[in-house]
């Protein structure tokens, strides 16, 4: 079955002075600020989308791996995933970086090295950023 997932922004002004709000309406865990000079750039306590779309994409790695771990008779007893997503203005997403390390009883780093590659070509959020260079950093731990 399939789910819809939902987010709402707000926004004011024009794209240099003005700003808005994001909301994650879907599972209502809140509102979040965001602006030109949030994306562009220091944070400043905003958010932005490349930031959205790295949360995005490193929660559904980690998912991705787990589950090929899991089915290969080695489940993690943890994850810890980063996703590194660089913005340049005027030009766009430029990259984005996939960082894993794991605890994964009884693999070698080439099997969990295998396994990472495996998520990231199948993940979904991976497969829906195919329009930009995706690296992946995997480290058994």
């Amino acid at each position: 079955m399939a789910t819809t997932r939902t987010a709402t922004t707000q926004w004011k002004g024009a794209l240099l002075d003005g700003s808005g709000t994001v909301s994650l309406d879907t599972s209502g865990v809140g509102t979040f600020e965001v602006s030109w000079a949030s994306r562009a750039e220091k944070a400043n306590g905003k958010t932005s989308p490349e930031e959205l779309i790295a949360a995005a994409h490193s929660s559904c790695f980690s998912m991705a791996l787990s589950h090929g771990l899991a089915g290969a008779g080695t489940p993690p007893e943890s994850l810890r995933t980063s996703a590194d997503v660089t913005f340049q203005p005027g030009e766009g997403i430029t990259g984005i970086v996939l960082t894993v390390k794991g605890h994964v009883p009884g693999i070698t780093a080439e099997q969990f090295q295998e396994a990472a590659e495996t998520a990231k070509a199948n993940c979904p959020v991976s497969k829906a950023l195919t329009g930009t260079t995706i690296t992946l950093q995997a480290e058994l731990l």
